[in-house]
């Protein structure tokens, strides 16, 4: 397995995994999949702002993705990032998520941003919330049924982790990627 840039030859590919998540799973509060065209937008505005979006290759098949996008839009969050992780259906619990959020965090703490958040869809998603715990997030707080999905109430659990040296010290504009 090789982890690389995500690239257009690769959207469908990763149009597919969420698909999958959206039809099937509660971590993605979407309801309706989103196109390859509307994909391919996706990565190109996360491409856009410098940040990384990777996916895990097993010879020309895409096992997962990984990308890291601007929290809010809003100048002062500039330094601040969201996760989003998602592995193939069928190679779950081999590691993929980790290696592909560890492998992305390394790519934002060298570039200066300072804060990574994790908006996770259904506190009942351990596989997720042992990832990022097991990647020094540390758990900020659950909304309560905050999403209707599949017929039931879903909550959102927010983790933050703290990148490079934090609020410790001001950022270096100049450090981004």
């Amino acid at each position: 397995m090789k982890i690389i840039p995500a690239q257009q030859q690769h959207v469908a590919q990763i149009c597919a995994i969420y698909a999958w998540h959206v039809e099937h799973g509660i971590a993605s509060f979407e309801t309706t999949p989103p196109d390859v065209a509307e994909m391919a937008g996706r990565l190109a505005k996360v491409q856009s702002h410098g940040t990384p979006w990777l996916v895990a290759l097993e010879g020309e098949q895409v096992l997962g993705y990984c990308y890291l996008a601007p929290y809010r839009p809003r100048h002062a969050y500039r330094f601040t990032l969201e996760d989003s992780v998602y592995i193939h259906h069928q190679h779950g619990g081999q590691g993929l998520g980790r290696a592909l959020l560890s492998h992305a965090i390394s790519l934002v703490e060298q570039a200066g941003y300072r804060q990574l958040l994790a908006v996770i869809g259904n506190s009942e998603n351990q596989a997720s919330l042992r990832l990022h715990q097991s990647l020094g997030f540390n758990l900020v707080g659950t909304l309560q049924s905050v999403g209707f999905k599949h017929g039931r109430w879903v909550d959102t659990v927010l983790m933050q982790r703290t990148l490079g040296d934090g609020a410790t010290l001001p950022p270096s504009e100049a450090t981004r990627i």
